[in-house]
């Protein structure tokens, strides 16, 4: 993938949106701001996860739903066979290899460029104050807003029915937002540092996607308004099937350590169903560098 510099938000101004005496974002130089950031990384160092209840304001809840509900249409589906690796499921691997393993995925994704500006999602990902916040929360100086115009910010739109299939993510750290929960299932289920930078451990991947190993498993109930910080480069994944008449939204937000980060031309094909000029430019220059020498 590829980052650019930030771009200047509207407004960085989230008091309406999000509960601000709970989580004090423009506050760095505070006790409670140094607090929160503390335990989040220490959370996310023992295990792999880090959830924000209520970040969003009760009073905001409702709006934020409505935003995201009237964009879910816009969301690209495509119904297909994957690998918990997101490479193609014909890539030759060995016999015993969990990327031979095919799963069904249906959640579907709204594009960043159809995320118009004032939405709160739009709000929160542009935010200055939330940037720095998220950094500190990785233990970074700072990270960039991913380049990638499609990418960088997604809602997570999966229909009854449907589920987000186990899998890995491209970033180290992943960020998501419930926005509309549905009436049953779409449980977030993770198996925390199943693989390291340096091991695949394909025997345990493999057990879990089989069955044989539910151990590992950790579930996660998720409610509206939750904001969730994740290790889901190193950390097996997905969302159970979702039951019921209600879909469930979630709002995935991109950052990078580093600037210019944009998507591959074939995995930015197969979630949002088309590419623009940035990324066949980002595949002439090589652009997409990886930080590990993972499958995926």
């Amino acid at each position: 993938m590829a980052c650019a510099a930030p771009s200047s938000a509207p407004s960085d101004d989230l008091d309406d949106l999000v509960d601000t005496d709970r989580y004090p974002l423009a506050q760095p130089a505070g006790g409670a701001w140094l607090d929160l950031v503390t335990r989040i990384r220490r959370e996310l160092e023992t295990t792999g996860c880090s959830v924000l209840t209520d970040f969003v304001r009760p009073a905001a809840r409702e709006a934020l739903r409505a935003e995201c509900a009237a964009l879910a249409p816009s969301a690209y589906y495509q119904h297909e066979a994957v690998n918990a690796y997101n490479i193609d499921v014909r890539t030759s691997l060995p016999e015993d290899h969990p990327g031979r393993i095919v799963l069904r995925r249906g959640n579907a994704f709204v594009a960043a460029d159809l995320v118009p500006e004032g939405v709160g999602i739009r709000r929160l990902y542009s935010s200055e104050s939330f940037q720095r916040f998220v950094a500190a929360c990785c233990g970074l100086d700072r990270l960039y807003k991913l380049a990638d115009p499609l990418a960088q910010l997604c809602l997570n739109v999966i229909r009854p029915g449907d589920e987000h299939p186990w899998h890995f993510d491209t970033n180290e750290f992943s960020l998501s937002l419930l926005t509309q929960e549905s009436e049953a299932g779409g449980i977030f289920e993770y198996c925390p540092d199943i693989r390291s930078a340096e091991a695949e451990n394909l025997e345990a991947v493999r057990d879990v996607l089989t069955g044989r190993d539910d151990r590992r498993v950790q579930r996660l109930v998720l409610r509206p308004g939750d904001l969730q910080l994740f290790r889901g480069r190193f950390s097996l994944h997905r969302v159970s099937p979702v039951q019921g008449d209600s879909a469930r939204h979630s709002a995935i937000f991109a950052y990078c350590e580093r600037p210019g980060v944009i998507g591959s031309v074939a995995r930015t094909k197969q979630l949002f169903g088309r590419v623009l000029p940035e990324h066949l430019e980002a595949a002439r220059q090589a652009a997409r560098v990886r930080g590990d020498r993972l499958l995926d």
